[in-house]
Protein backbone atom coordinates (compact mmCIF):
# COMPACT_ATOMS: atom_id res chain seq x y z
CA UNK A 1 0.00 0.00 0.00
CA UNK A 2 0.94 3.37 -0.80
CA UNK A 3 0.49 6.53 1.18
CA UNK A 4 0.49 9.91 0.91
CA UNK A 5 -0.12 12.11 3.96
CA UNK A 6 -0.75 15.44 4.64
CA UNK A 7 -0.05 16.69 8.34
CA UNK A 8 -1.84 19.74 8.57
CA UNK A 9 -2.45 22.12 11.20
CA UNK A 10 -5.62 21.53 12.66
CA UNK A 11 -5.98 18.29 10.52
CA UNK A 12 -4.27 15.33 8.76
CA UNK A 13 -5.36 13.42 5.80
CA UNK A 14 -4.22 10.65 4.22
CA UNK A 15 -4.91 9.38 0.95
CA UNK A 16 -3.73 6.00 -0.86
CA UNK A 17 -3.22 4.59 -4.46
CA UNK A 18 -6.07 2.37 -5.79
CA UNK A 19 -5.40 1.29 -9.74
CA UNK A 20 -4.64 4.89 -10.71
CA UNK A 21 -7.30 6.10 -8.28
CA UNK A 22 -6.65 8.27 -5.13
CA UNK A 23 -9.15 7.84 -2.56
CA UNK A 24 -9.02 9.59 0.65
CA UNK A 25 -9.23 7.73 4.13
CA UNK A 26 -11.93 7.88 6.63
CA UNK A 27 -11.56 7.30 10.07
CA UNK A 28 -13.98 6.28 12.61
CA UNK A 29 -14.47 8.10 15.91
CA UNK A 30 -15.54 6.71 19.30
CA UNK A 31 -18.94 7.72 18.66
CA UNK A 32 -18.88 5.40 14.95
CA UNK A 33 -18.61 8.38 12.73
CA UNK A 34 -16.58 9.01 10.01
CA UNK A 35 -14.23 11.53 9.29
CA UNK A 36 -12.20 11.91 6.32
CA UNK A 37 -9.46 13.22 8.52
CA UNK A 38 -8.13 12.64 12.05
CA UNK A 39 -7.77 15.72 14.08
CA UNK A 40 -4.46 17.25 14.48
CA UNK A 41 -4.94 17.55 18.51
CA UNK A 42 -2.77 16.57 21.45
CA UNK A 43 -4.35 16.88 24.94
CA UNK A 44 -3.67 15.19 28.20
CA UNK A 45 -5.46 12.74 30.48
CA UNK A 46 -4.52 11.74 33.58
CA UNK A 47 -1.09 12.88 33.03
CA UNK A 48 -0.76 11.01 29.57
CA UNK A 49 -0.59 13.01 26.10
CA UNK A 50 -3.81 11.88 24.03
CA UNK A 51 -4.01 12.67 20.42
CA UNK A 52 -6.29 13.06 17.76
CA UNK A 53 -10.29 11.78 18.91
CA UNK A 54 -9.06 11.22 22.76
CA UNK A 55 -7.72 14.34 22.25
CA UNK A 56 -11.32 15.99 20.87
CA UNK A 57 -13.04 14.15 23.90
CA UNK A 58 -10.26 15.28 26.47
CA UNK A 59 -11.18 18.58 25.29
CA UNK A 60 -14.84 17.96 26.24
CA UNK A 61 -14.01 16.58 29.35
CA UNK A 62 -12.40 19.80 30.59
CA UNK A 63 -8.45 18.93 29.91
CA UNK A 64 -5.78 20.95 28.27
CA UNK A 65 -5.73 20.60 25.00
CA UNK A 66 -2.58 21.82 22.57
CA UNK A 67 -4.43 22.91 18.93
CA UNK A 68 -2.26 23.61 15.95
CA UNK A 69 0.99 21.89 17.03
CA UNK A 70 2.40 22.05 13.48
CA UNK A 71 2.55 25.94 14.09
CA UNK A 72 5.40 24.90 16.91
CA UNK A 73 7.44 23.72 13.72
CA UNK A 74 7.50 27.23 12.08
CA UNK A 75 9.55 28.73 14.94
CA UNK A 76 13.07 29.99 14.23
CA UNK A 77 14.34 28.02 17.08
CA UNK A 78 12.95 25.05 16.80
CA UNK A 79 15.74 21.81 17.26
CA UNK A 80 15.21 18.36 18.17
CA UNK A 81 16.08 19.78 22.16
CA UNK A 82 12.32 22.01 21.86
CA UNK A 83 9.72 21.66 24.61
CA UNK A 84 6.04 22.73 24.59
CA UNK A 85 3.67 23.39 27.34
CA UNK A 86 0.23 21.11 27.78
CA UNK A 87 -1.26 21.57 30.98
CA UNK A 88 1.25 20.83 33.85
CA UNK A 89 3.65 18.62 31.09
CA UNK A 90 6.57 20.15 29.36
CA UNK A 91 7.22 17.61 26.30
CA UNK A 92 9.72 17.26 23.87
CA UNK A 93 7.99 18.34 20.45
CA UNK A 94 9.54 15.67 18.52
CA UNK A 95 7.79 12.83 21.10
CA UNK A 96 4.67 14.37 20.76
CA UNK A 97 4.95 14.74 17.01
CA UNK A 98 5.99 10.73 17.04
CA UNK A 99 3.57 10.44 19.82
CA UNK A 100 0.72 11.92 17.11
CA UNK A 101 2.29 10.09 14.33
CA UNK A 102 2.00 6.69 16.24
CA UNK A 103 -1.49 6.97 17.02
CA UNK A 104 -2.60 8.03 13.00
CA UNK A 105 -0.66 4.72 12.09
CA UNK A 106 -3.03 2.55 14.74
CA UNK A 107 -5.54 4.46 13.33
CA UNK A 108 -5.02 3.21 10.02
CA UNK A 109 -4.63 -0.16 10.67
CA UNK A 110 -7.36 -0.36 12.76
CA UNK A 111 -10.22 1.81 12.52
CA UNK A 112 -9.96 3.31 8.79
CA UNK A 113 -11.50 2.57 5.58
CA UNK A 114 -8.32 0.53 4.70
CA UNK A 115 -8.22 -1.34 8.15
CA UNK A 116 -9.12 -4.45 6.34
CA UNK A 117 -7.20 -4.09 3.21
CA UNK A 118 -3.54 -3.10 4.99
CA UNK A 119 -3.87 -6.60 6.59
CA UNK A 120 -3.24 -7.80 3.18
CA UNK A 121 -1.31 -4.85 1.04
CA UNK A 122 0.55 -3.71 4.39
CA UNK A 123 1.77 -0.08 4.09
CA UNK A 124 5.28 -0.54 2.06
CA UNK A 125 6.22 3.36 1.27
CA UNK A 126 4.40 6.87 2.15
CA UNK A 127 5.25 10.31 0.97
CA UNK A 128 4.56 12.98 3.56
CA UNK A 129 4.72 17.18 2.97
CA UNK A 130 5.64 20.19 4.56
CA UNK A 131 5.36 24.18 4.00
CA UNK A 132 7.21 24.73 0.71
CA UNK A 133 8.73 27.91 3.55
CA UNK A 134 9.66 25.30 5.85
CA UNK A 135 13.31 25.69 7.22
CA UNK A 136 15.92 23.10 7.84
CA UNK A 137 14.84 21.78 11.11
CA UNK A 138 10.91 21.73 10.54
CA UNK A 139 12.02 19.43 7.35
CA UNK A 140 14.17 17.33 10.12
CA UNK A 141 11.64 16.86 12.61
CA UNK A 142 8.87 16.14 10.59
CA UNK A 143 10.62 13.50 8.50
CA UNK A 144 12.29 12.19 11.65
CA UNK A 145 8.81 11.84 13.73
CA UNK A 146 7.21 9.84 10.72
CA UNK A 147 10.23 7.51 10.90
CA UNK A 148 10.21 6.71 14.47
CA UNK A 149 6.41 6.44 14.48
CA UNK A 150 7.32 3.41 11.98
CA UNK A 151 6.53 4.88 8.33
CA UNK A 152 8.73 4.39 5.74
CA UNK A 153 9.23 7.74 4.32
CA UNK A 154 9.95 7.50 0.58
CA UNK A 155 10.13 11.45 -0.41
CA UNK A 156 9.06 14.59 1.23
CA UNK A 157 7.35 17.19 -1.14
CA UNK A 158 6.36 20.69 -0.75
CA UNK A 159 3.05 20.91 0.13
CA UNK A 160 1.82 23.37 -3.22
CA UNK A 161 4.00 20.95 -5.15
CA UNK A 162 1.41 17.99 -4.44
CA UNK A 163 -1.15 19.96 -4.97
CA UNK A 164 0.12 20.22 -8.39
CA UNK A 165 -0.47 16.49 -9.09
CA UNK A 166 -4.23 16.87 -8.19
CA UNK A 167 -4.95 19.68 -9.95
CA UNK A 168 -3.15 17.87 -13.31
CA UNK A 169 -4.67 14.82 -12.61
CA UNK A 170 -7.96 16.13 -12.08
CA UNK A 171 -7.90 18.56 -15.33
CA UNK A 172 -5.34 16.78 -17.49
CA UNK A 173 -6.26 19.19 -20.51
CA UNK A 174 -6.41 22.88 -18.80
CA UNK A 175 -3.06 23.72 -18.85
CA UNK A 176 -1.77 24.43 -22.90
CA UNK A 177 1.12 24.73 -24.75
CA UNK A 178 0.69 28.83 -24.32
CA UNK A 179 -0.98 28.85 -20.99
CA UNK A 180 1.57 25.90 -19.01
CA UNK A 181 2.29 27.05 -15.84
CA UNK A 182 -0.22 26.93 -12.62
CA UNK A 183 0.04 29.09 -9.59
CA UNK A 184 -0.84 27.33 -6.71
CA UNK A 185 -2.16 29.42 -3.81
CA UNK A 186 -1.95 27.18 -0.40
CA UNK A 187 -3.97 28.35 2.36
CA UNK A 188 -3.82 25.84 4.86
CA UNK A 189 -4.79 26.01 8.73
CA UNK A 190 -1.22 27.50 9.50
CA UNK A 191 0.52 28.60 7.30
CA UNK A 192 0.22 29.85 3.69
CA UNK A 193 2.49 28.77 0.24
CA UNK A 194 1.94 29.75 -3.33
CA UNK A 195 4.36 27.82 -5.82
CA UNK A 196 4.70 29.00 -10.02
CA UNK A 197 4.67 25.42 -11.33
CA UNK A 198 5.14 24.86 -15.54
CA UNK A 199 3.61 21.60 -16.42
CA UNK A 200 3.83 19.50 -19.79
CA UNK A 201 2.17 16.32 -19.60
CA UNK A 202 2.83 15.34 -16.12
CA UNK A 203 6.35 16.70 -15.49
CA UNK A 204 5.86 18.93 -13.35
CA UNK A 205 8.70 21.86 -12.73
CA UNK A 206 8.32 24.56 -9.69
CA UNK A 207 9.87 27.74 -10.87
CA UNK A 208 9.18 29.58 -7.61
CA UNK A 209 7.92 29.51 -4.41
CA UNK A 210 7.34 32.32 -1.53
CA UNK A 211 5.50 31.24 2.13
CA UNK A 212 4.39 33.28 5.47
CA UNK A 213 5.05 30.51 8.05
CA UNK A 214 2.02 32.22 10.42
CA UNK A 215 -0.69 32.90 7.99
CA UNK A 216 -3.84 30.69 7.48
CA UNK A 217 -7.25 29.78 9.16
CA UNK A 218 -6.01 29.76 12.73
CA UNK A 219 -5.51 33.57 12.11
CA UNK A 220 -9.23 33.52 10.55
CA UNK A 221 -10.61 32.18 13.90
CA UNK A 222 -9.04 34.45 16.15
CA UNK A 223 -9.96 37.73 14.42
CA UNK A 224 -14.36 35.91 14.19
CA UNK A 225 -13.30 35.15 17.83
CA UNK A 226 -11.88 38.89 18.95
CA UNK A 227 -14.83 40.53 16.86
CA UNK A 228 -17.66 37.86 19.24
CA UNK A 229 -15.62 39.08 22.30
CA UNK A 230 -16.12 42.90 20.85
CA UNK A 231 -20.10 42.15 20.59
CA UNK A 232 -20.19 40.87 24.05
CA UNK A 233 -18.47 43.79 25.59
CA UNK A 234 -15.58 41.45 26.50
CA UNK A 235 -11.87 41.08 26.17
CA UNK A 236 -9.86 37.80 25.60
CA UNK A 237 -8.19 37.95 28.69
CA UNK A 238 -11.20 38.62 30.56
CA UNK A 239 -12.66 35.17 29.34
CA UNK A 240 -9.76 33.33 30.40
CA UNK A 241 -7.49 30.95 28.06
CA UNK A 242 -9.71 28.28 28.86
CA UNK A 243 -12.94 29.79 27.73
CA UNK A 244 -11.40 31.55 24.84
CA UNK A 245 -9.87 28.30 23.14
CA UNK A 246 -13.60 27.31 23.41
CA UNK A 247 -14.33 30.05 21.38
CA UNK A 248 -11.29 29.28 19.01
CA UNK A 249 -12.82 26.22 18.33
CA UNK A 250 -16.52 27.32 17.73
CA UNK A 251 -14.96 30.48 15.44
CA UNK A 252 -13.57 27.28 13.46
CA UNK A 253 -16.45 25.68 13.08
CA UNK A 254 -18.57 28.66 12.25
CA UNK A 255 -16.05 29.62 9.40
CA UNK A 256 -16.05 26.25 8.18
CA UNK A 257 -19.77 26.51 7.51
CA UNK A 258 -19.67 30.12 5.87
CA UNK A 259 -21.46 29.91 2.35
CA UNK A 260 -21.28 32.55 0.15
CA UNK A 261 -25.22 33.95 0.77
CA UNK A 262 -24.51 33.59 4.85
CA UNK A 263 -25.04 37.31 6.77
CA UNK A 264 -24.45 36.64 10.17
CA UNK A 265 -22.64 34.53 12.48
CA UNK A 266 -23.95 33.40 15.54
CA UNK A 267 -21.57 33.08 18.29
CA UNK A 268 -21.65 32.25 22.75
CA UNK A 269 -19.43 34.60 25.00
CA UNK A 270 -19.86 33.37 28.00
CA UNK A 271 -23.32 33.62 29.00
CA UNK A 272 -24.42 35.45 25.65
CA UNK A 273 -25.29 35.02 22.73
CA UNK A 274 -23.65 37.24 20.01
CA UNK A 275 -24.18 38.11 16.25
CA UNK A 276 -21.12 38.77 14.04
CA UNK A 277 -22.23 40.19 10.87
CA UNK A 278 -20.11 38.45 7.94
CA UNK A 279 -19.63 41.91 6.03
CA UNK A 280 -17.46 42.89 9.46
CA UNK A 281 -16.03 39.58 9.95
CA UNK A 282 -14.67 39.91 5.70
CA UNK A 283 -13.73 43.31 6.56
CA UNK A 284 -11.52 42.52 9.29
CA UNK A 285 -9.87 39.60 7.39
CA UNK A 286 -9.52 41.28 4.22
CA UNK A 287 -6.14 42.02 5.40
CA UNK A 288 -5.22 38.79 6.06
CA UNK A 289 -6.25 37.71 2.55
CA UNK A 290 -4.06 41.17 1.44
CA UNK A 291 -0.87 39.65 2.61
CA UNK A 292 -0.95 36.44 0.92
CA UNK A 293 -1.44 38.25 -2.28
CA UNK A 294 1.54 40.33 -1.52
CA UNK A 295 3.21 37.59 -0.78
CA UNK A 296 2.83 35.58 -4.46
CA UNK A 297 4.58 38.75 -6.05
CA UNK A 298 7.68 37.51 -7.15
CA UNK A 299 5.46 34.76 -8.92
CA UNK A 300 3.58 36.68 -10.78
CA UNK A 301 5.00 39.39 -13.01
CA UNK A 302 3.21 42.81 -12.37
CA UNK A 303 1.06 41.75 -9.45
CA UNK A 304 3.23 44.53 -7.32
CA UNK A 305 1.78 47.32 -9.46
CA UNK A 306 -1.63 46.04 -9.69
CA UNK A 307 -1.73 44.20 -12.91
CA UNK A 308 -0.80 40.96 -12.88
CA UNK A 309 0.36 39.62 -16.43
CA UNK A 310 -1.34 36.12 -16.48
CA UNK A 311 -0.72 35.41 -20.56
CA UNK A 312 1.64 32.44 -19.42
CA UNK A 313 -0.25 30.97 -16.46
CA UNK A 314 -3.26 28.46 -16.64
CA UNK A 315 -4.73 29.49 -13.36
CA UNK A 316 -4.94 30.45 -10.09
CA UNK A 317 -5.60 26.81 -8.11
CA UNK A 318 -6.78 27.46 -4.17
CA UNK A 319 -6.20 24.58 -2.09
CA UNK A 320 -6.10 24.20 1.64
CA UNK A 321 -8.82 24.40 4.29
CA UNK A 322 -8.83 27.97 4.60
CA UNK A 323 -9.20 28.71 1.37
CA UNK A 324 -12.53 27.28 1.59
CA UNK A 325 -13.90 30.63 3.30
CA UNK A 326 -15.77 32.67 0.65
CA UNK A 327 -14.04 35.51 1.19
CA UNK A 328 -10.97 34.17 -0.78
CA UNK A 329 -11.78 32.95 -3.54
CA UNK A 330 -13.99 35.84 -3.73
CA UNK A 331 -10.96 39.19 -3.77
CA UNK A 332 -8.60 36.75 -5.62
CA UNK A 333 -11.05 36.51 -8.42
CA UNK A 334 -11.32 40.80 -7.90
CA UNK A 335 -7.42 40.72 -8.65
CA UNK A 336 -7.16 37.89 -11.45
CA UNK A 337 -10.43 37.44 -13.35
CA UNK A 338 -11.97 34.42 -13.87
CA UNK A 339 -8.82 32.49 -13.90
CA UNK A 340 -9.28 31.20 -10.36
CA UNK A 341 -9.65 27.64 -9.34
CA UNK A 342 -10.83 26.26 -6.10
CA UNK A 343 -9.75 22.35 -5.65
CA UNK A 344 -13.05 20.05 -5.16
CA UNK A 345 -11.08 18.93 -2.10
CA UNK A 346 -9.51 21.73 -1.00
CA UNK A 347 -8.47 20.06 2.33
CA UNK A 348 -7.22 16.73 0.62
CA UNK A 349 -5.97 18.41 -2.76
CA UNK A 350 -2.33 17.97 -1.19
CA UNK A 351 -2.81 14.51 0.73
CA UNK A 352 -4.06 13.32 -2.95
CA UNK A 353 -1.01 14.94 -4.49
CA UNK A 354 1.05 13.19 -2.06
CA UNK A 355 -0.56 9.57 -3.11
CA UNK A 356 0.02 10.82 -6.95
CA UNK A 357 3.65 10.73 -6.37
CA UNK A 358 3.71 7.77 -3.81
CA UNK A 359 2.31 5.73 -7.01
CA UNK A 360 5.14 4.00 -9.07
CA UNK A 361 2.94 3.68 -12.08
CA UNK A 362 1.64 7.08 -11.83
CA UNK A 363 4.37 8.70 -14.37
CA UNK A 364 4.26 11.88 -12.79
CA UNK A 365 7.63 13.50 -12.31
CA UNK A 366 8.85 16.75 -10.35
CA UNK A 367 11.62 19.23 -10.73
CA UNK A 368 11.11 21.04 -6.96
CA UNK A 369 13.08 24.51 -6.31
CA UNK A 370 14.36 24.74 -2.80
CA UNK A 371 12.27 28.40 -1.31
CA UNK A 372 14.74 29.67 0.93
CA UNK A 373 18.31 29.88 0.73
CA UNK A 374 21.47 29.00 3.03
CA UNK A 375 24.53 30.60 3.95
CA UNK A 376 26.69 31.36 6.77
CA UNK A 377 28.84 34.20 8.04
CA UNK A 378 32.33 34.02 8.36
CA UNK A 379 35.48 35.48 10.48
CA UNK A 380 37.41 37.62 8.65
CA UNK A 381 39.80 40.67 9.25
CA UNK A 382 41.24 38.65 12.42
CA UNK A 383 37.47 38.66 13.51
CA UNK A 384 36.83 42.23 12.97
CA UNK A 385 34.80 41.53 10.84
CA UNK A 386 31.53 38.98 9.10
CA UNK A 387 31.36 38.14 5.96
CA UNK A 388 29.02 36.48 4.45
CA UNK A 389 29.17 33.25 2.48
CA UNK A 390 26.13 31.50 -0.02
CA UNK A 391 26.26 28.13 0.39
CA UNK A 392 22.94 27.32 -1.70
CA UNK A 393 20.99 29.27 -3.60
CA UNK A 394 17.04 29.83 -2.77
CA UNK A 395 16.20 29.03 -6.53
CA UNK A 396 18.37 26.05 -6.64
CA UNK A 397 16.38 23.38 -8.83
CA UNK A 398 16.01 20.05 -6.76
CA UNK A 399 15.47 16.82 -8.74
CA UNK A 400 13.39 14.23 -6.97
CA UNK A 401 15.91 11.66 -5.19
CA UNK A 402 18.68 13.11 -5.72
CA UNK A 403 21.08 15.56 -3.18
CA UNK A 404 23.34 18.12 -3.96
CA UNK A 405 27.12 19.09 -2.75
CA UNK A 406 28.53 22.24 -2.37
CA UNK A 407 32.30 22.55 -1.19
CA UNK A 408 34.82 25.48 0.32
CA UNK A 409 38.60 24.79 0.38
CA UNK A 410 41.20 26.85 2.19
CA UNK A 411 43.65 27.51 3.86
CA UNK A 412 42.99 28.68 7.60
CA UNK A 413 44.23 32.18 8.69
CA UNK A 414 42.80 32.04 12.18
CA UNK A 415 43.03 30.21 15.24
CA UNK A 416 39.05 29.38 15.22
CA UNK A 417 36.73 29.06 12.76
CA UNK A 418 32.98 30.65 13.61
CA UNK A 419 30.67 29.81 11.79
CA UNK A 420 26.97 31.40 11.86
CA UNK A 421 24.95 29.57 9.59
CA UNK A 422 21.34 31.09 8.37
CA UNK A 423 18.45 29.99 6.35
CA UNK A 424 17.16 33.27 4.34
CA UNK A 425 14.13 34.62 2.24
CA UNK A 426 16.29 36.34 -0.35
CA UNK A 427 19.71 38.70 -0.12
CA UNK A 428 19.82 42.27 -0.27
CA UNK A 429 23.67 44.02 -1.33
CA UNK A 430 24.95 40.32 -0.72
CA UNK A 431 23.24 39.53 2.81
CA UNK A 432 20.13 37.77 3.43
CA UNK A 433 17.08 39.79 4.32
CA UNK A 434 13.64 38.76 4.98
CA UNK A 435 12.65 35.86 7.05
CA UNK A 436 16.01 34.87 8.72
CA UNK A 437 16.25 31.35 10.72
CA UNK A 438 19.59 31.50 12.30
CA UNK A 439 21.19 28.25 13.51
CA UNK A 440 23.12 27.66 16.60
CA UNK A 441 27.04 28.41 15.84
CA UNK A 442 29.51 26.16 14.93
CA UNK A 443 33.05 26.65 16.43
CA UNK A 444 36.04 24.60 14.94
CA UNK A 445 39.47 24.88 15.70
CA UNK A 446 42.30 25.28 13.16
CA UNK A 447 45.12 25.41 15.80
CA UNK A 448 45.94 21.51 16.16
CA UNK A 449 46.53 22.48 19.83
CA UNK A 450 43.25 23.03 20.52
CA UNK A 451 41.75 20.56 18.14
CA UNK A 452 42.91 18.31 21.25
CA UNK A 453 41.29 19.89 23.47
CA UNK A 454 37.72 20.37 21.35
CA UNK A 455 35.20 21.33 22.26
CA UNK A 456 36.40 24.84 22.71
CA UNK A 457 34.94 27.29 24.60
CA UNK A 458 33.11 29.83 23.16
CA UNK A 459 35.30 32.53 25.28
CA UNK A 460 38.27 31.36 23.30
CA UNK A 461 39.80 34.92 21.23
CA UNK A 462 39.68 34.42 17.56
CA UNK A 463 43.15 35.93 16.37
CA UNK A 464 44.86 35.59 13.35
CA UNK A 465 47.75 32.79 12.71
CA UNK A 466 48.58 33.32 8.95
CA UNK A 467 48.44 30.47 6.79
CA UNK A 468 47.55 27.45 8.51
CA UNK A 469 46.11 24.28 7.68
CA UNK A 470 44.25 23.60 4.67
CA UNK A 471 40.49 23.04 5.34
CA UNK A 472 37.66 21.54 3.90
CA UNK A 473 33.67 21.99 4.32
CA UNK A 474 31.45 20.13 2.09
CA UNK A 475 27.82 21.24 2.50
CA UNK A 476 25.45 18.36 1.35
CA UNK A 477 21.27 19.16 0.71
CA UNK A 478 19.50 16.16 1.19
CA UNK A 479 16.37 15.40 -1.06
CA UNK A 480 14.03 16.59 1.96
CA UNK A 481 15.76 20.37 2.18
CA UNK A 482 17.86 19.11 4.90
CA UNK A 483 21.34 20.83 4.92
CA UNK A 484 24.28 18.93 7.15
CA UNK A 485 27.99 20.20 6.55
CA UNK A 486 31.05 18.36 7.46
CA UNK A 487 34.38 20.57 8.49
CA UNK A 488 37.51 18.69 7.63
CA UNK A 489 41.05 19.81 8.68
CA UNK A 490 42.89 17.58 6.08
CA UNK A 491 46.26 18.31 6.93
CA UNK A 492 45.64 16.61 10.61
CA UNK A 493 42.25 15.01 9.78
CA UNK A 494 40.32 16.45 12.37
CA UNK A 495 36.67 16.96 11.64
CA UNK A 496 32.97 17.61 12.54
CA UNK A 497 29.72 16.86 11.33
CA UNK A 498 26.81 18.66 11.94
CA UNK A 499 23.25 18.92 10.95
CA UNK A 500 20.67 21.61 11.11
CA UNK A 501 17.84 21.50 13.62
CA UNK A 502 19.58 19.56 15.93
CA UNK A 503 19.50 20.73 19.58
Amino acid sequence: MHLGIDFGTTRTVVAYTDRGNYPVVAFTDDDGDAHEYLPSLIGVADQDLVFGFEAARAQADGHPVLRSVKRELASAAVSTSTRITIGDLHPLLLDVLTGYLTQLRSKLETSSTIAQILKSDPITSVVVAVPAHANSAQRFLTLEAFRRAGFAVTAMLNEPSAAGFEYTHRLANSPSARRSRLVVYDLGGGTFDASLVAIHDRSHAVLGSVGINRLGGDDFDAVLADLACQQAAVSPDDLGVEAYFWLLGDAQAAKEQLAPQTRRIVLDVQDKTVIVPVADYYQACAALVEQSITAMGPLVDGLDAGEPDLSTIAGLYLVGGASSLPLVPRSLRERFGRRVYRSPYPAASTAIGLAIASDPDSGYTLSDRLSRGFGVFREADGGQRLQFDSIFDRNQTMVAGSDLTVQRRYRAAHNLGWYRFVEYAGLADGQPAGDIVPYPDVIFPFDPALQNEAPVSSEVEVRRTGEGHLIEESYRLDQHGIVSVTITDLDSDYRQTHQLGLG
